[in-house]
């Protein structure tokens, strides 16, 4: 288990348009070879937007975008014709396929923070493909098949226990509370990679939130 704390992640955005971001593997000018994806996973990063910030219309291929909502209101655009709202508790997917460009805005007056992770798929191509699940319950894991993954939502109470998928990769992020997995303590914007899980158990140290993704071998 390698465990990442969030004051290693690198420091992106543009502050001064109230866009804060930062990123768990190698992103744009932060490049470091040694730390290019883990499993399926080549992006986890949290994003804090003032209101009225936003990232205006980008491109995107070959890349499957998995969005968590962690407070706020995401508003998204894209060229398939599509414009949602995305809130605490949805789980909002954008199969980029061949390409496909969109907008991320808060367009509400309360700040937004959400935590959005990209995946590579096994094959390139296709069409793109767009996906939101309104209120994810803890029972219901999200798949994405096209990666070879498996989204997990967990919320603990304190002392509560989860049992972490047995899988040839799993990554933790740390949404919020504190957990113990493996005799380390993590906290928000911590996370786990974890090769080869067996019989692992996160346990709430105080309430919390967890994500987990459950990915295959390549």
């Amino acid at each position: 288990m390698d465990v990442r704390r969030a004051g290693e992640r690198y420091r992106g955005g543009d502050p001064r348009a109230g866009i804060e971001s930062r990123h768990a593997f190698s992103f744009g000018p932060h490049y470091d070879p040694g730390n290019l994806r883990f499993g399926a996973v080549i992006a986890c990063n949290e994003e804090r937007l003032a209101p009225g910030a936003g990232f205006d219309e980008h491109p995107h291929s070959h890349t499957e975008i998995v969005t968590w909502v962690v407070e706020g209101e995401l508003t998204h655009r894209d060229s398939l014709g599509r414009e949602t709202v995305v809130r605490a508790g949805d789980v909002q997917r954008l199969s980029a396929a061949s390409g496909v460009r969109h907008v991320e805005r808060n367009d509400a007056a309360a700040p937004l923070t959400f935590v959005q992770m990209w995946l590579a798929p096994r094959e390139a191509g296709g069409d793109p493909v767009y996906e939101i699940v309104r209120g994810i319950a803890d029972s219901t894991p999200y798949a994405v098949p096209e990666a070879g993954a498996m989204l997990h939502v967990r919320r603990l109470a304190a002392g509560e226990r989860t049992a972490v998928p047995d899988a040839a990769h799993v990554y933790v992020h740390v949404v919020r509370g504190a957990v113990r997995l493996d005799g380390a303590d993590l906290t928000p914007g911590d996370a786990a990679r974890i090769t080869d899980a067996k019989d692992l158990e996160a346990v709430g140290v105080t309430a919390a939130e967890l994500l987990l993704w459950e990915m295959a071998a390549a």
